[in-house]
């Protein structure tokens, strides 16, 4: 099988532009086939301060009314996306942006309240993922780049967890390629208590991790979403810095 390297893209650095450029440059010297998915979120919740929208998280996931879905789409799927496909391009890579609404690529559904009497609004949880329509683009030597809006079967946009996105899509694809999926952000990896780097991380200490509040907020989902990947076909799954990708904390089940 083919290698397909997919790596999300977050946190500081993509919103800042001397981290985001240095990123660009290791990303584009990778060899072979390569998706990136990215996320945005503190560039959204800077903007909704400044417009006087409230920016709720529960659980590490933004809670999304219908003005904080308005914002996000134009925030992900236009300001950070097409910054990025700019970037490409002037690193030498024939790029593609796209959010997951494009080609009904990745579709949702609409999150239920919770138990608990949470309502995330406008937040889609993945259903199924067209990774045909994906794999077209690859097969042609263009780089997707994906932001983390996504739609239904009605036409109703919904808001995406990042993480969630590049797990997805790493699992479908993982049917024709061997996929590696690399979560980067602008911490070394995931910390322990004392912030040193945890190494590896498996079921069990993640179990552990949890329980005594090493692991929380928005490095749940994300930890999650490695392991979802994992059981369902993707080869290999880091938690790494962007400066440095190959490095990082190894997830395993």
């Amino acid at each position: 099988m083919l290698k397909l390297n997919i790596l999300k893209v977050g946190g500081a650095v993509v919103e800042d532009d001397a981290a985001l450029d240095a990123f660009i440059g290791r990303f584009s010297a990778l060899d072979g086939l390569k998706l990136l998915v990215h996320g945005g979120g503190r560039t959204a919740s800077d903007l909704a301060s400044r417009l006087g929208i409230q920016t709720v998280m529960v659980g590490g996931r933004r809670v999304t009314d219908a003005d904080t879905l308005k914002l996000v789409t134009s925030v992900y799927a236009g300001l950070v996306n097409k910054n990025i496909v700019a970037k490409l391009q002037g690193a030498g890579v024939k790029s593609f942006g796209i959010c997951g609404a494009d080609f009904g690529c990745i579709r949702s559904v609409r999150r239920p309240v919770t138990p608990e009497g949470v309502d995330y609004g406008f937040v889609g949880d993945v259903v199924d993922v067209d990774y045909d329509a994906i794999s077209l683009l690859l097969f042609k030597n263009c780089v997707p780049v994906v932001a983390p809006i996504t739609c239904d079967m009605n036409g109703q946009l919904l808001n995406t967890n990042a993480d969630t996105v590049a797990s997805e899509l790493a699992s479908a694809l993982s049917r024709i390629f061997d996929v590696t999926l690399t979560f980067c952000f602008e911490k070394e990896g995931v910390l322990d208590a004392d912030g040193r780097l945890i190494p590896r991380i498996d079921s069990a200490s993640f179990e552990a991790l949890k329980a005594d509040g090493t692991v929380s907020g928005g490095m749940l989902p994300k930890l999650e979403n490695a392991f979802a990947a994992l059981r369902r076909g993707v080869s290999q799954v880091r938690i790494a810095s962007a400066s440095a990708p190959d490095a990082g904390t190894s997830i395993a089940l």
